[in-house]
């Protein structure tokens, strides 16, 4: 069974609006690799949908952008997705999946299907799949910004504490540092 990482940019003031976030080279090369290291991607529609209104034209050379965008890009359009979303269910960007139904269920069984784990890269959906005790990791980009405004990660709150274990922060030449948690067992 593969594990899942939730792995989202956020502010030092806890701003997770992806326009916010450094997006220079070594940002980028560092979330290639990441992608590398996991099978699947899963994101809900809204994320789903402003990913798709750009990086297959990233991918496809209609958009010019700097080699470390276009690698993301490429390595993106191959990777399947699989999407939440109880309002659609066509996804025409290729190797995109729906995953419908009832949602703990489903997530569970892309974990068990990919045993290379799945990255998980959208907060509103996070919020409900740590709810359901599904995230089993966190990796966040944390940039060097206080943007005095959100969306905020887990504005709706969580049951319970979450308590992580640290693997590994890694500092980037931009200031933002790549922080890997594991989640500690309940109880």
């Amino acid at each position: 069974m593969g594990i899942l990482t939730f792995c989202l940019n956020v502010t030092l003031d806890g701003c997770v609006d992806h326009q916010e976030g450094i997006a220079d080279d070594e940002t980028h090369a560092f979330y290639t690799r990441l992608m590398d290291e996991c099978g699947a991607m899963l994101w809900g529609r809204v994320t789903y949908e402003m990913m798709e209104s750009y990086w297959p034209a990233v991918a496809r050379g209609d958009v010019e952008a700097p080699t470390a965008m276009r690698a993301w890009a490429e390595k993106l359009n191959a990777k399947p997705k699989y999407i939440v979303s109880t309002t659609r269910s066509d996804y025409p960007w290729q190797h995109s999946h729906h995953v419908g139904g009832d949602l703990r269920d489903g997530v569970q069984r892309l974990k068990d299907a990919t045993p290379s784990g799945v990255l998980l890269g959208s907060g509103m959906l996070a919020n409900a799949l740590d709810r359901l005790d599904l995230i089993d990791e966190y990796r966040f980009m944390v940039h060097p910004r206080i943007v005095g405004h959100g969306p905020t990660l887990h504005a709706r709150g969580l049951p319970c504490t979450r308590r992580l274990a640290l693997i590994s922060a890694t500092p980037l030449h931009n200031g933002a540092v790549a922080m890997h948690y594991r989640r500690e067992p309940i109880g």
